[in-house]
């Protein structure tokens, strides 16, 4: 039987390891008469994931970053400077991909942030270590948050469904949370796979909420029909990004989401979208724009998009021959630029090489 710990928020420090008292503490429950709305904005940040979410606890503000888009764009800081915001009470990088994290070291430098939380698994790449560096400059505090484990952030709780461990399996162990919000609920579960959402169907959680965010873009390695019913939910939200060379959202999925007469939207088609509750009721509010997101991609021109480019092109990129760049065309789409060490010939070092050369990136 698993076991829940209650936490309060702002516990330990980076880099020196988790090393604050984790023994239960007793929270009581938080009336919501006095408290404003919760906002939940599901962030236009094209193929990239971003959700802010702000609430009040009387006269106290709250907000809450849940992944930082990609790097190479510039959205996520805008959204925050449109919203007014000065701090962030937590900024949660689901898992270390630059789709998720990619503009998190820039959320710390231009925000208080008070405390990141991160999966645990690692990253070369300059993205994770320019976030690491952020957490470490600023002195934000840090923490691991596994399985089990519930936190308090005002009238908020935040219930971790996965992961139990860590094993280097950055997407499969997404930072995954149950959020409720009086009697309104979201899951979130990052770039999570089907058989991550078993476990979390056999660790025994009440996955039922009223919002679900659709696993990985809505790709069809998340999703799985059993977590559907367990979910229940009464709207589905995914991010992507218009027109994305990964087929985002999957035709699989958005059909067991509508036979089920869920509402769905997504960022490619709706733009924001944003959830506003008073923890008994919600409404969704949709906010399309003529600006395609992915343009920052087109624009970065310095930058060699491995989901797009032609043969002629990867040859461009260090240590990536003929063979080689025909090699990553099969192999499409990439979630990260580590996953090029798949190919033939391309190891730790000469990954490095890569990383350190900074022309290959991902995109659309």
């Amino acid at each position: 039987m698993r076991q829940t710990i209650i936490i309060i928020i702002g516990i330990c420090f980076l880099l020196t390891g988790c090393t604050g008292d984790t023994t239960n503490q007793s929270i009581k429950p938080r009336s919501l008469e006095n408290n404003s709305n919760l906002q939940a904005h599901f962030i236009n940040v094209g193929q990239a994931d971003s959700t802010l979410l702000q609430f009040s606890d009387s006269e106290k503000e709250y907000n809450i970053l849940i992944d930082a888009g990609d790097f190479n764009s510039n959205e996520v800081i805008e959204y925050l400077q449109e919203q007014n915001i000065q701090h962030l009470d937590l900024a949660i990088g689901t898992h270390p991909d630059a789709d998720h994290i990619g503009q998190l070291d820039k959320v710390i430098e231009f925000v208080d942030v008070y405390e990141v939380w991160l999966s645990g698994n690692l990253s070369t790449s300059k993205v994770f270590q320019r976030v690491l560096e952020a957490i470490d400059h600023y002195e934000v505090d840090y923490y691991e948050p596994r399985a089990g484990e519930e936190f308090e952030i005002g009238p908020l709780r935040i219930e971790v469904l996965y992961p139990e461990k860590i094993t280097g399996n950055t997407n499969e162990e997404s930072i995954s949370m149950k959020l409720s919000y009086d009697e309104i609920n979201f899951i979130f579960t990052g770039d999570a796979s089907k058989s991550n959402e078993m476990e979390m169907i056999q660790a025994g959680f009440d996955l039922n909420a009223e919002i679900l965010h659709l696993g990985h873009h809505g790709s069809a390695t998340s999703t799985s029909e059993d977590f559907l019913n367990h979910v229940n939910p009464e709207v589905a939200i995914y991010s992507a990004g218009k027109d994305n060379s990964y087929g985002h959202p999957d035709k699989e999925v958005i059909s067991a989401v509508k036979n089920r007469d869920i509402s769905l939207y997504g960022t490619d088609v709706d733009g924001t979208i944003i959830i506003h509750t008073n923890g008994n009721t919600f409404e969704v509010e949709t906010m399309p724009s003529d600006n395609d997101s992915e343009t920052q991609i087109e624009e970065a021109s310095s930058c060699i998009n491995i989901n797009r480019a032609s043969v002629d092109e990867l040859q461009n990129i260090i240590h990536i021959g003929k063979d080689r760049a025909k090699q990553l065309i099969e192999q499409r789409p990439y979630v990260s630029l580590n996953d090029l060490e798949k190919i033939n010939g391309i190891g730790e070092a000469r990954m490095a090489d890569i990383l350190d050369e900074g022309l290959a990136c991902l995109g659309g």
